[in-house]
């Protein structure tokens, strides 16, 4: 019988500092994944928590990025502080893109991390040790959104194997803020989950594919009123 409670986790933390886009994609067996692994702010930073996650390195992870702090440190005073840190995963990515990962000598095989520029792939309890190489060559490879390229690592993990367990739980974050967007809203530009799903990354693309229609429509209508807005001041 499988322990829903034990660690195994595969996820990309990525940015698109040119375009001011942040974000976090994940997948699991558990349950309720975006609750724990994804954290990420508007021009701070992202931070993935996995393997026997100390959830703790979510907030305070943002908050070092946030006095400006790059992610090798962060990364750094994050697991020196933490005693249970041989049995964690961290990924950080930083405002400016720089990237840092950790993977404890107690994480369950397969257990590792692939930093690339601007991102890194990392994961743990994976069913084969191409799993998360599949990931960040899937990454480099694709194009598009931030939200679509980190998809596509999360396919290209599960046709590895993914979790050796199986797959039930997939969550994808992207911060960023436009200029028409009002200070009382979140800087959550997607923020989508799938649980308890036979195909949760099939699920998860399909919502982050919804979600950019949406988005495009929203921006259009945004350009159009800002159109009519300068009319109207010409007159």
């Amino acid at each position: 019988m499988r322990d829903p409670w034990a660690r195994g986790t595969f996820s990309i933390v990525a940015c698109d500092p040119a375009r001011d886009f942040w974000g976090v994609a994940v997948s699991t067996w558990p349950p309720s994944v975006g609750a724990i692994v994804p954290w990420a702010e508007w021009r701070t930073g992202a931070v993935a928590t996995q393997a026997d996650s100390n959830y703790r390195f979510g907030p305070e992870g943002l908050a070092l990025l946030r006095r400006g702090l790059d992610a090798e440190t962060v990364v750094r005073r994050l697991t020196r502080a933490d005693p249970g840190r041989d049995r964690r995963q961290l990924a950080v990515v930083d405002r400016r893109g720089g990237v840092s990962a950790w993977t404890g000598k107690r994480c369950i095989a397969h257990a590792m991390h692939v930093v690339g520029s601007g991102y890194s792939c990392q994961g743990n309890m994976l069913r084969a040790a191409s799993v998360v190489p599949a990931m960040a060559r899937a990454y480099e490879r694709s194009r598009g959104t931030l939200a679509a390229r980190m998809v596509r690592a999360l396919e290209a993990g599960a046709r590895e194997g993914g979790d050796r367990r199986g797959m039930q739980s997939a969550a994808l974050l992207v911060a960023h803020r436009e200029r028409w967007m009002k200070p009382i809203w979140p800087d959550h530009w997607v923020n989508v989950r799938v649980d308890r799903s036979r195909r949760p990354i099939s699920d998860l693309d399909a919502l982050v594919r919804a979600d950019a229609r949406d988005t495009k429509r929203i921006l259009a209508e945004v350009a159009r009123e800002a159109r009519t807005r300068r009319r109207a001041r010409a007159r």
